[in-house]
């Protein structure tokens, strides 16, 4: 191609620019929707070619492919989340109220601080404390009771997101290896290094869902049933709670177990607090650390400190969703620099 013919195309290219941002632009709503249906469909299309292979009817066997995930994901899913839900409302009932059961018990709980000796030493005004802990609690539950809010109010937000995510993961499942193929042709990378970077995007998915999903289950429901027991408000809701906070590596849920053991000794309920301390540091804190090597292995070929940065700013950043994008912006990151490494030996070769 000429100077000219350059200079002449310049216009299309920038129109080509232009265009493509706004196509992006455009895709931005439904950025969350896309990105679990790439995941989604990474991680069962081992399952997909299996089916198509003995079948060999690509609508078939994504039908067949989407009642499986139905099965393993939804069902359980909706049930959880109905029951989560109805829970979630009882704790907005409690919370909503600065007379509330759960107000009453932190304002008793403040007082009992106050009148220990040891904090006596302190010297601290006791109407003082009691000022700004009834502060701290009420923008505690007004953040509590805004977020149970948004969703009761969006449930048919989430519905739409759901039904964009499914009908995107069906054309995924079916087409995904023509899109790669389109990728190639867009991408300036050659056919195998897209396909490592893929590779990579999908074992860090996996591997990330693999670990919350069994330690954060495991968890969560020992987590729940020893709350239960304890006769602590909501445990329900804590459990599941739970399982989100197992995705932040070394710290873990042990930030929901640990306060509520502290918070029940220093009311006065001493052994639901020593029992819900004891099980969290010798049962719910071992599982993550004998599970979560085996579980991981050598699958995502990233330093503990990476996965814990990119874990926690992924969740700062993208949501709840950041806990498996972080760690997948991360490990493309590392992948690109082997890359940019091997082309830079191959050059001076």
């Amino acid at each position: 191609m000429t100077g000219n013919d350059k200079d002449r195309n310049i216009p299309l290219f920038a129109i080509l620019g232009l265009v493509t941002i706004l196509f992006f632009y455009l895709l931005m709503p439904f950025f969350f929707p896309i990105f679990w249906a790439a995941v989604i469909a990474g991680v069962f299309r081992p399952l997909y070619k299996r089916i198509n292979d003995k079948l060999n009817r690509p609508n078939l066997s994504t039908t067949i492919l989407f009642l499986i995930i139905a099965l393993i994901i939804l069902l359980p899913a909706g049930l959880i989340g109905m029951l989560a839900f109805n829970e979630s409302l009882r704790l907005y009932t409690t919370l909503a109220s600065d007379t509330g059961p759960m107000n009453q018990k932190f304002l008793h709980l403040l007082e009992k601080i106050s009148d220990n000796s040891l904090f006596m030493l302190f010297n601290i005004d006791e109407a003082v404390l009691i000022s700004k802990g009834t502060e701290v609690v009420r923008g505690i539950t007004s953040y509590i009771v805004d977020h149970l809010k948004d969703l009761t109010q969006n449930t048919l937000g989430l519905l739409v997101q759901f039904a964009i995510m499914f009908y995107t993961l069906f054309y995924f499942v079916r087409d995904g290896e023509r899109f790669l193929r389109m990728a190639g042709k867009v991408i300036p990378l050659e056919a195998g290094q897209i396909k490592f970077l893929f590779e990579r995007f999908i074992v860090t998915a996996h591997s990330t869902l693999k670990v919350t999903l069994i330690i954060g289950g495991i968890q969560g429901t020992l987590g729940g049933i020893v709350f239960f027991a304890t006769d602590v408000e909501g445990a329900l809701v804590w459990g599941l709670l739970m399982i989100l906070a197992s995705i932040v590596p070394a710290v873990g849920c042990s930030i929901i177990w640990a306060p509520a053991g502290i918070i029940m000794v220093l009311t006065g309920h001493i052994w639901e607090g020593v029992l819900i301390l004891a099980f969290g540091f010798l049962v719910i804190s071992t599982i993550d650390n004998l599970l979560r090597p085996i579980l991981i292995g050598k699958d995502v070929e990233l330093h503990s400190l990476l996965i814990f940065l990119s874990t926690l700013g992924g969740i700062v950043i993208f949501g709840v969703s950041g806990f498996v994008i972080g760690p997948v912006i991360t490990s493309l990151l590392v992948a690109l620099w082997e890359m940019y490494e091997e082309f830079y030996r191959r050059g001076e070769t």
